[in-house]
């Protein structure tokens, strides 16, 4: 079967995306349709994102069955989707040619002069957030595809009438591998998915091919504080950019971080050795102060003025589930994070208990069985930082339980953890325990935020 090509594919054609509620498929979705593409899809439940697409003229069906497989001429499907899927199985049967997200994706890179992607272990969403409000406030009207809800663009995708498109580029099962980045961001890499990678050098050599399919045209910013990335740039020449706080030779500095009232950080950026820009961000820690200076080196190598780089960070109040205020009961704050793997976990627990309040709990739900396995002692490391933690059930995503880890084994870890198995019980236990000028911290990739969003209703 020939490789598809979005240059191909006449407008008017249709696209059936199994799996299409997810965060970045509903994006890609709302993509094809404004190019003139008919879509339809299904997904396991009911959501907002389903009905925002009904209402953008998607054909949509609940539930995953063989009989949604209408004979379209595309199917997209997410590496989330099993090979046993009813609907993929299907469309493999009436051969209707097959593709995965991030090759559809890739493809629709193609059709901008200037894609930009974002990729690295961690800070992915907040580092797109920043960079495309920066490209707001410089008036260059992007394509924007995030992995979070960004309430400027309200939702997670924008779509722009230029040749400028910012997007998350993931690691998992080398999807990345995939895009055509005229510039692209490594913001750090560490040890991750190892439920497909074998093990850090794998991920490391990902990453390194990944920056090889940057354009000779563009730039390859990276956090140059990273031994891992440091690793991968020794023979990228001059189309490498560094940014950092500690290494010595990066563009792009910054110095003089200390909070501000708004708790948040101040904190200036050195370019060249001299002074450049002074920064007062509505969100605190180190790691903002590296998403920004990222987007400042990813801004400038753009042509961008610095007022429209100072607007847009000072506009960037965070996405949903990045260390969100939800609300209060009884004195009690509530946040909710995605935070779900030891190195985010530390980073966001380390903030929180620099803000003041009298304990800090957190509600934790692992995410998948391989990760809570290959990373055990190191969330109890991380979890350990909270006054109080609670462990609920591992979220399994796309695997089923093996009996070889659960959530007891990291609860037992912790000296200040329990285990319980039960969302209620837990909102009880919290509303029962936590006290007036408290912090309440719901975290976790899964389905842990109802927590957090009862607990202030």
């Amino acid at each position: 079967m020939n490789k598809f090509s979005i240059a191909n594919f006449k407008s008017g054609s249709s696209v059936h995306f199994i799996g299409i509620g997810g965060i970045s498929m509903s994006a890609l979705a709302e993509m094809m349709l404004y190019l003139g593409y008919k879509v339809s899809g299904s997904d396991r439940s009911d959501s907002e994102a389903l009905s925002k697409l009904r209402e953008k003229g998607a054909e949509i069906c609940v539930g995953q069955r063989k009989e949604n497989i209408k004979n379209p001429d595309l199917v997209c499907y997410t590496a989330a989707i099993s090979e046993d899927n009813p609907e993929l199985i299907r469309a493999r049967e009436l051969n209707v040619p097959v593709i995965e997200r991030a090759e559809l994706l890739g493809e629709l890179m193609t059709l901008y002069k200037f894609p930009l992607a974002v990729a690295g272990t961690h800070g992915k969403t907040t580092t797109t957030s920043m960079l495309s409000l920066i490209l707001l406030a410089a008036e260059k009207d992007p394509t924007i595809l995030v992995g979070g809800n960004l309430p400027q663009i309200e939702g997670n995708y924008r779509q722009g009438k230029t040749d400028y498109l910012v997007l998350e580029a993931c690691e998992y099962v080398e999807s990345f591998l995939h895009f055509h980045p005229f510039l692209s961001i490594i913001t750090n890499i560490e040890a991750d998915h190892l439920d497909y990678f074998v093990n850090l050098n794998n991920i490391i050599s990902a990453f390194e091919k990944f920056a090889r399919l940057n354009s000779p045209l563009g730039h390859i910013i990276v956090c140059f504080d990273d031994k891992n990335i440091q690793s991968i740039v020794q023979n990228f020449g001059k189309n490498v950019v560094k940014y950092g706080i500690d290494a010595k030779n990066c563009e792009f500095v910054a110095e003089n971080i200390k909070p501000n009232s708004k708790k948040g950080t101040n904190f200036d950026v050195l370019y060249m050795g001299k002074p450049f820009l002074s920064l007062s961000l509505n969100l605190s820690g180190k790691h903002v102060v590296y998403d920004a200076l990222a987007c400042v080196a990813a801004a400038v190598s753009l042509g961008i003025e610095k007022e429209a780089i100072k607007e847009g960070l000072e506009s960037f109040t965070g996405t949903k589930r990045r260390f969100e205020k939800l609300g209060f009961f009884d004195g009690v704050e509530v946040v909710d994070d995605y935070a779900h793997h030891p190195t985010e976990i530390e980073t966001t627990l380390k903030s929180a208990m620099e803000m003041g309040y009298n304990d800090v709990w957190c509600i934790f739900q692992p995410h998948t069985y391989s990760r809570t396995k290959a990373f055990l002692n190191e969330f109890a490391e991380a979890l350990s930082l909270a006054d109080h933690v609670i462990i609920a059930d591992v979220y399994p995503a796309r695997e089923k339980y093996d009996g070889t880890i659960h959530s007891c084994d990291l609860a037992l870890l912790i000296d200040k953890g329990v285990y319980i198995n039960d969302f209620g019980a837990i909102e009880r236990y919290i509303k029962k325990n936590a006290k007036k000028g408290d912090l309440v911290i719901s975290m976790g990739a899964g389905s842990v935020t109802e927590i957090g969003h009862n607990l202030v209703k």
